[in-house]
């Protein structure tokens, strides 16, 4: 993959001036294939003529790589990234899930085959997103589903006017949510359901037409699966900020499809299933509906909107593995997230990772008291991994964006240390998120009956 490299940071250990890089899609016919395609990951971006480019490479239309390049002066923006997409499949192959042509004959990948789906979007005063988020979702390719809009804590009625005006004519169904916070918000959008499945996205990406169908598709072969995961890419990298965040790994879990047994643990994965954010990340996710409910739902102590400022969609995803259920990670399944633009927005991003990151774990052991000695045998590798992920990487001769889990991109020294921070703060934040939160239940359990969260599987 050829890159460029990133301006150092600066005394304040910000990004500097990096080179904003233009999002872009390439669509080849094979490995060593005709361009199919070349344009601007979303619209109504202009054409890209030259600069630096970062691009998603697909084969036929399923996604299988990115790669960042610099395109000379006079150059095709086209061969100049199908010359690096090409390079980057000769040197890592082509999936056998990825390769051209049909679908194996034991995976009915035809349309009818994804279940009854309900889209859940959680959103609080941010109308303008929302209504590009709704429109990628309503042009969708799935045979059957639903979108429900749970606004949450609104401060106006920006949100309720949006669907009422554009959107309710369309389907889109419109649910209140006094209490703030953003696994609460999840909850009552899980109980307004009436899917099979429950997908889960945010305000603030715009979904891939097959987004639905590829991530709710593996349901309606696997009766013991219990939640998948897909691809979330940058819409944009225009600051330093967007570029720094892609750079630590972003959202994007790689494009080889994997599942994940508990009851045969990965074995390249020693601290499974504690390193949920390896599985995936709550703008891309989805449940079967009655698994998740039968967990007990999102803990409402976590999440964006709480003290905990984050781990919702990684309690989620232990929760129904620790149940028995599977989890399958769909690189098929694909949105592009509009990551936030400012250093502010970057540090406060840093310092929820690390919060969300030990809240999740401390409701684990808050809810699942059983799984305790299961953590604690795992608790000398888990702190040398929290230590990799958060530690402070310079510059030079680092790739920008890095490459998905490769743990070498640039990632400055007060980022790394509000991350820490935000671990430490974790657990005292999800102590005071439940306080706050005594009382509140799963809407779809009756007042008086036991808390899900005393079950056992």
């Amino acid at each position: 993959m050829s890159t460029q490299q990133p301006n150092p940071p600066d005394s304040a250990g910000r990004a500097g001036t990096l080179t904003p890089l233009r999002v872009a899609q390439l669509d080849l016919a094979g490995p060593d294939g005709e361009v199919l395609s070349f344009g601007p990951a979303l619209p109504p971006a202009a054409s890209i003529e030259g600069g630096d480019v970062y691009a998603l490479v697909r084969l036929r239309g399923r996604p299988v790589g990115t790669v960042v390049c610099r395109v000379p002066p006079g150059k095709c923006a086209a061969d100049a990234v199908a010359t690096e997409a090409r390079a980057l499949l000769a040197r890592t192959g082509v999936p056998a899930e990825h390769a051209p042509g049909p679908a194996p004959a034991s995976a009915d990948a035809t349309p009818a085959s994804a279940p009854r789906t309900s889209v859940v979007v959680a959103t609080r005063e941010r109308a303008d997103q929302l209504a590009r988020a709704l429109d990628s979702l309503l042009a969708q390719d799935h045979p059957d589903f639903e979108v429900v809009v749970v606004d949450n804590a609104p401060a106006t009625d920006a949100t309720r006017d949006l669907i009422a005006g554009s959107y309710a004519d369309r389907g889109v169904r419109y649910v209140h949510e006094p209490v703030p916070g953003l696994a609460v918000a999840h909850n009552r959008g899980v109980a307004a359901a009436d899917g099979e499945v429950v997908a889960f996205t945010d305000d603030d990406v715009v979904a891939d037409p097959n987004w639905l169908t590829a991530l709710t598709r593996p349901f309606a072969t696997d009766p013991g699966l219990g939640c998948t995961t897909g691809l979330i890419l940058p819409a944009r990298l225009g600051t330093p900020a967007q570029i720094l965040l892609e750079s630590h790994g972003g959202f994007a879990k790689g494009f080889a499809p994997k599942t994940y047994d508990p009851h045969h643990p990965p074995a390249d994965e020693p601290l499974f299933p504690f390193t949920a954010g390896s599985f995936g990340s709550g703008a891309n996710m989805a449940f079967r509906a009655a698994a998740l409910r039968a967990a007990g739902g999102f803990d409402p102590a976590t999440g964006t909107g709480t003290p905990a400022r984050g781990g919702d969609d990684l309690y989620a995803f232990v929760r129904v593995l620790t149940a028995g259920h599977r989890l399958r990670y769909c690189p098929d399944a694909l949105v592009w997230h509009h990551h936030r633009e400012t250093w502010r927005d970057l540090e406060n991003q840093a310092y929820g990772y690390g919060a969300g990151l030990t809240a999740y774990l401390t409701a684990l052991l808050v809810r699942r008291p059983a799984l305790l000695p299961a953590l604690l045998r795992k608790l000398p590798r888990g702190l040398a991994h929290a230590r990799a992920i958060t530690a402070h990487r310079d510059s030079a001769g680092a790739a920008v964006p890095g490459a998905h889990g490769a743990q070498d991109h640039p990632w400055p020294r007060r980022l790394s240390r509000l991350e820490r921070r935000g671990m430490l703060a974790g657990p005292v934040g999800y102590v005071r998120a439940r306080r706050k939160a005594r009382g509140v239940r799963p809407p779809w359990e009756p007042a008086g009956r036991t808390p899900s969260e005393g079950r056992q599987p």
